[in-house]
Protein backbone atom coordinates (compact mmCIF):
# COMPACT_ATOMS: atom_id res chain seq x y z
CA UNK A 1 0.00 0.00 0.00
CA UNK A 2 2.81 2.36 0.96
CA UNK A 3 4.70 1.59 -2.22
CA UNK A 4 1.54 2.17 -4.28
CA UNK A 5 1.06 5.58 -2.61
CA UNK A 6 4.69 6.49 -3.21
CA UNK A 7 4.34 5.45 -6.85
CA UNK A 8 1.23 7.60 -7.22
CA UNK A 9 3.02 10.60 -5.73
CA UNK A 10 5.98 10.04 -8.05
CA UNK A 11 3.66 9.82 -11.07
CA UNK A 12 1.84 12.98 -10.01
CA UNK A 13 5.11 14.78 -9.47
CA UNK A 14 6.44 13.62 -12.84
CA UNK A 15 3.27 14.75 -14.58
CA UNK A 16 3.53 18.15 -12.92
CA UNK A 17 7.17 18.50 -13.93
CA UNK A 18 6.35 17.46 -17.49
CA UNK A 19 3.63 20.11 -17.64
CA UNK A 20 6.10 22.77 -16.47
CA UNK A 21 8.66 21.67 -19.07
CA UNK A 22 6.04 21.67 -21.82
CA UNK A 23 4.84 25.17 -20.88
CA UNK A 24 8.43 26.41 -20.93
CA UNK A 25 9.06 24.77 -24.30
CA UNK A 26 5.90 26.31 -25.75
CA UNK A 27 6.90 29.70 -24.38
CA UNK A 28 10.38 29.44 -25.92
CA UNK A 29 8.89 28.39 -29.25
CA UNK A 30 6.52 31.35 -29.16
CA UNK A 31 9.37 33.73 -28.42
CA UNK A 32 11.40 32.29 -31.31
CA UNK A 33 8.39 32.78 -33.58
CA UNK A 34 7.98 36.35 -32.32
CA UNK A 35 11.60 37.16 -33.10
CA UNK A 36 11.17 35.93 -36.67
CA UNK A 37 8.13 38.14 -37.23
CA UNK A 38 9.11 41.33 -35.43
CA UNK A 39 8.22 44.45 -37.42
CA UNK A 40 10.89 46.91 -38.44
CA UNK A 41 8.78 50.04 -37.94
CA UNK A 42 7.48 51.24 -34.58
CA UNK A 43 5.33 54.17 -33.52
CA UNK A 44 6.14 55.44 -30.02
CA UNK A 45 3.45 57.47 -28.30
CA UNK A 46 4.10 60.68 -26.38
CA UNK A 47 1.90 63.13 -24.48
CA UNK A 48 3.25 65.96 -26.67
CA UNK A 49 1.25 64.52 -29.58
CA UNK A 50 -2.53 64.92 -29.60
CA UNK A 51 -4.65 61.77 -29.54
CA UNK A 52 -6.11 62.61 -32.96
CA UNK A 53 -2.66 62.87 -34.56
CA UNK A 54 -1.53 59.72 -32.80
CA UNK A 55 -4.50 57.68 -33.98
CA UNK A 56 -4.10 59.03 -37.51
CA UNK A 57 -0.44 57.97 -37.48
CA UNK A 58 -1.43 54.49 -36.26
CA UNK A 59 -3.93 54.14 -39.11
CA UNK A 60 -1.22 55.11 -41.59
CA UNK A 61 1.21 52.38 -40.51
CA UNK A 62 1.77 49.63 -43.08
CA UNK A 63 -0.63 46.74 -42.57
CA UNK A 64 0.98 43.75 -40.87
CA UNK A 65 4.46 45.31 -40.83
CA UNK A 66 4.57 47.73 -37.89
CA UNK A 67 4.17 48.02 -34.16
CA UNK A 68 3.00 50.57 -31.60
CA UNK A 69 4.24 51.21 -28.07
CA UNK A 70 1.83 53.08 -25.81
CA UNK A 71 3.85 55.06 -23.29
CA UNK A 72 1.83 58.03 -21.94
CA UNK A 73 3.28 57.52 -18.48
CA UNK A 74 1.79 60.71 -17.02
CA UNK A 75 -1.72 60.27 -18.44
CA UNK A 76 -4.49 59.50 -15.90
CA UNK A 77 -5.26 55.75 -15.84
CA UNK A 78 -8.78 55.99 -17.30
CA UNK A 79 -7.65 58.19 -20.19
CA UNK A 80 -4.62 55.99 -20.80
CA UNK A 81 -6.81 52.90 -20.98
CA UNK A 82 -9.21 54.61 -23.38
CA UNK A 83 -6.32 55.54 -25.67
CA UNK A 84 -4.95 52.00 -25.46
CA UNK A 85 -8.35 50.56 -26.43
CA UNK A 86 -8.55 52.92 -29.42
CA UNK A 87 -5.06 51.91 -30.54
CA UNK A 88 -5.85 48.26 -29.96
CA UNK A 89 -8.87 48.45 -32.26
CA UNK A 90 -6.67 49.92 -35.00
CA UNK A 91 -3.94 47.36 -34.34
CA UNK A 92 -6.37 44.45 -34.68
CA UNK A 93 -7.83 45.77 -37.93
CA UNK A 94 -4.40 46.42 -39.45
CA UNK A 95 -2.58 43.41 -37.93
CA UNK A 96 -0.16 45.58 -35.97
CA UNK A 97 1.68 44.67 -32.77
CA UNK A 98 0.70 46.74 -29.73
CA UNK A 99 2.93 46.86 -26.66
CA UNK A 100 2.13 48.57 -23.37
CA UNK A 101 4.89 50.39 -21.52
CA UNK A 102 4.94 49.33 -17.90
CA UNK A 103 4.74 46.12 -15.88
CA UNK A 104 4.04 42.79 -17.55
CA UNK A 105 0.93 42.23 -15.42
CA UNK A 106 -0.71 45.36 -16.83
CA UNK A 107 0.11 44.29 -20.39
CA UNK A 108 -1.43 40.88 -19.80
CA UNK A 109 -4.52 42.36 -18.11
CA UNK A 110 -5.06 44.82 -20.95
CA UNK A 111 -4.52 42.07 -23.55
CA UNK A 112 -1.56 43.79 -25.16
CA UNK A 113 0.79 41.82 -27.40
CA UNK A 114 3.61 42.50 -24.97
CA UNK A 115 5.21 45.02 -22.67
CA UNK A 116 7.94 47.63 -22.93
CA UNK A 117 10.16 48.36 -19.96
CA UNK A 118 12.57 46.95 -17.43
CA UNK A 119 10.13 44.61 -15.67
CA UNK A 120 11.91 41.28 -16.21
CA UNK A 121 9.15 39.03 -14.84
CA UNK A 122 7.69 36.64 -17.38
CA UNK A 123 4.01 36.51 -18.20
CA UNK A 124 1.81 33.43 -17.86
CA UNK A 125 1.09 33.82 -21.58
CA UNK A 126 3.86 34.31 -24.15
CA UNK A 127 4.14 38.05 -24.69
CA UNK A 128 6.73 40.13 -26.48
CA UNK A 129 9.12 42.02 -24.25
CA UNK A 130 11.00 45.08 -25.46
CA UNK A 131 13.42 47.11 -23.38
CA UNK A 132 14.98 50.57 -23.74
CA UNK A 133 18.76 50.88 -23.84
CA UNK A 134 21.16 53.80 -23.99
CA UNK A 135 24.51 52.15 -23.32
CA UNK A 136 26.31 48.80 -23.10
CA UNK A 137 25.26 48.19 -19.49
CA UNK A 138 21.57 48.48 -20.34
CA UNK A 139 22.02 46.27 -23.39
CA UNK A 140 23.55 43.55 -21.19
CA UNK A 141 20.65 43.94 -18.76
CA UNK A 142 18.18 43.41 -21.62
CA UNK A 143 20.00 40.24 -22.66
CA UNK A 144 19.93 38.87 -19.12
CA UNK A 145 16.24 39.69 -18.83
CA UNK A 146 15.48 37.65 -21.94
CA UNK A 147 14.08 40.60 -23.89
CA UNK A 148 12.91 39.95 -27.44
CA UNK A 149 14.17 43.26 -28.79
CA UNK A 150 15.59 46.55 -27.60
CA UNK A 151 15.16 50.18 -28.53
CA UNK A 152 18.57 51.84 -28.60
CA UNK A 153 18.56 55.62 -28.32
CA UNK A 154 19.10 58.38 -29.03
CA UNK A 155 20.72 57.81 -32.39
CA UNK A 156 20.33 61.49 -33.32
CA UNK A 157 19.30 64.61 -31.37
CA UNK A 158 15.61 64.41 -30.56
CA UNK A 159 12.88 66.82 -29.49
CA UNK A 160 11.51 64.35 -26.95
CA UNK A 161 14.75 64.65 -24.93
CA UNK A 162 16.15 68.12 -25.69
CA UNK A 163 19.77 68.52 -24.71
CA UNK A 164 20.40 64.78 -24.35
CA UNK A 165 23.67 63.60 -25.84
CA UNK A 166 23.07 61.46 -28.93
CA UNK A 167 24.99 58.27 -29.66
CA UNK A 168 25.83 59.14 -33.24
CA UNK A 169 26.24 56.62 -36.04
CA UNK A 170 29.58 55.10 -35.01
CA UNK A 171 28.71 54.54 -31.35
CA UNK A 172 25.24 53.26 -32.20
CA UNK A 173 26.64 50.77 -34.73
CA UNK A 174 29.22 49.47 -32.25
CA UNK A 175 26.59 48.90 -29.57
CA UNK A 176 24.06 47.33 -31.94
CA UNK A 177 26.66 45.02 -33.47
CA UNK A 178 27.69 43.71 -30.04
CA UNK A 179 24.30 42.21 -29.12
CA UNK A 180 22.39 39.27 -30.62
CA UNK A 181 19.09 41.02 -29.87
CA UNK A 182 17.23 42.82 -32.67
CA UNK A 183 17.97 46.52 -32.24
CA UNK A 184 15.49 49.23 -33.16
CA UNK A 185 16.94 52.70 -33.77
CA UNK A 186 15.18 55.46 -31.86
CA UNK A 187 15.81 59.17 -31.44
CA UNK A 188 15.57 61.71 -34.24
CA UNK A 189 14.99 58.97 -36.82
CA UNK A 190 12.72 59.57 -39.81
CA UNK A 191 11.80 57.71 -42.98
CA UNK A 192 14.70 59.27 -44.86
CA UNK A 193 17.14 57.38 -42.61
CA UNK A 194 15.61 53.93 -43.07
CA UNK A 195 17.81 52.79 -45.96
CA UNK A 196 21.02 53.52 -44.05
CA UNK A 197 20.07 51.73 -40.82
CA UNK A 198 21.13 48.24 -41.92
CA UNK A 199 24.73 49.47 -42.10
CA UNK A 200 24.39 50.39 -38.40
CA UNK A 201 23.24 46.85 -37.48
CA UNK A 202 19.72 48.12 -36.80
CA UNK A 203 16.78 45.82 -37.47
CA UNK A 204 14.40 48.75 -37.87
CA UNK A 205 13.46 52.17 -36.60
CA UNK A 206 11.00 53.85 -34.27
CA UNK A 207 9.80 57.41 -33.99
CA UNK A 208 7.46 59.83 -32.32
CA UNK A 209 7.67 63.03 -34.33
CA UNK A 210 9.01 61.20 -37.38
CA UNK A 211 5.68 59.38 -37.74
CA UNK A 212 3.20 61.92 -36.38
CA UNK A 213 4.26 65.14 -38.13
CA UNK A 214 2.94 64.16 -41.55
Amino acid sequence: MASRTAASRWAAGSAGMLAVVMRAAIGMAMHRRHRKTLPGLWLMTDERVSDDRLLAAARALPRGRAGIILRHYRTPPAQRRALFDALRAIARRRRLILLLAGPVRAAAAWRADGWHGRDSRRAALPLLHSMPAHDRREIMAAQRAGADLLFLSPLFPTRSHPGARSLGRARFAALAHATPLPVIALGGVTARHRHSLAALSAAGWAAIDGLTNN
